[in-house]
């Protein structure tokens, strides 16, 4: 059963030709006014998808996002170019600013051709418990009574927020990523793999911030279903750069791994 309807509302709103509305559902963990790069990441990723001219034989295979300063909640603005085209791979940029504003986060996608069942397939199966095995788990406490953690639901089968150390956790979304329109796979990919920080946090987010300035996801298979897991380790130099490696599935096996580099230091 889909989890859409759960205290309603939607990630954003689209108000435009490439403009859309950030909703409160998309506030992050750090700062009232700021959105969790989760969101962004899906909507950017949405938008390589969408692009006008896009290949239907092609299917994103990497995504790496830089994010350049916290994305406000608020009117947004979203562009895709394509950096190069050729027969088997393109790339394709896409860049997302507040409304008349400078760049605030930006996404390189490597898009590869697809053949289906052209080579043999080499790929694991499920690994993990199902997310109908393990009960629901809260997010740590946050004093705003609405925003990514309440769109979210979480089911851990190892670790739990509030448990310093790795994690492996399901997520699902609570409401579509765009008011009225269906949600792809790759968006519920894309909205979990920015969490892979908080899920395997290793200092107490009370007395440390440890912020991801960029995210990569690799997919080696499409993802499918409601679910998609992270299962993550963090690491942490005494000089104030950690490291969050996932792992990423869905409910058929592993589909890819996601990669962010984190600014820690103390609050």
């Amino acid at each position: 059963m889909d989890a859409f309807g759960v205290g309603g509302g939607c990630f954003y709103e689209r108000v435009g030709d490439g403009r859309f509305r950030a909703t409160e559902h998309t506030r992050g963990p750090w700062d009232a006014g700021a959105q969790h790069a989760g969101p962004p990441a899906a909507l950017l990723g949405r938008a390589v998808e969408e692009r006008p001219g896009a290949r239907d034989d092609m299917r994103i295979a990497r995504i790496t996002y830089e994010i350049l300063r916290p994305v406000p909640i608020g009117e947004l603005e979203v562009t895709t170019s394509v950096l190069r085209a050729g027969r088997g791979t393109e790339v394709v940029e896409a860049v997302l600013a507040p409304a008349g504003g400078a760049p605030a986060m930006l996404a390189r996608a490597l898009r590869v051709r697809v053949d289906e069942e052209s080579v043999p397939a080499v790929l694991p199966g499920p690994e993990l418990p199902a997310p109908g095995e393990v009960a629901p788990t809260p997010f740590f406490p946050l004093p705003w009574d609405v925003g990514y953690h309440t769109a979210m639901e979480t089911r851990f089968t190892h670790g739990a927020f509030r448990e310093p150390g790795p994690g492996t956790c399901w997520m699902r979304m609570k409401v579509p990523l765009i008011g009225g329109e269906p949600v792809r796979p790759l968006d519920r990919v894309l909205v979990a793999a920015d969490s892979g920080n908080g899920i395997s946090a290793v200092l107490d987010i009370r007395a440390y911030v440890f912020v991801n300035s960029d995210l990569t996801v690799h997919l080696h298979r499409y993802p499918v279903g409601e679910w998609a897991c992270v299962e993550s380790r963090t690491s942490v130099d005494p000089a104030g750069i950690g490291l969050a490696d996932a792992r990423l599935h869905d409910e058929k096996g592993p589909i890819g791994r996601g990669a962010q580099s984190l600014y820690v230091a103390a609050r």
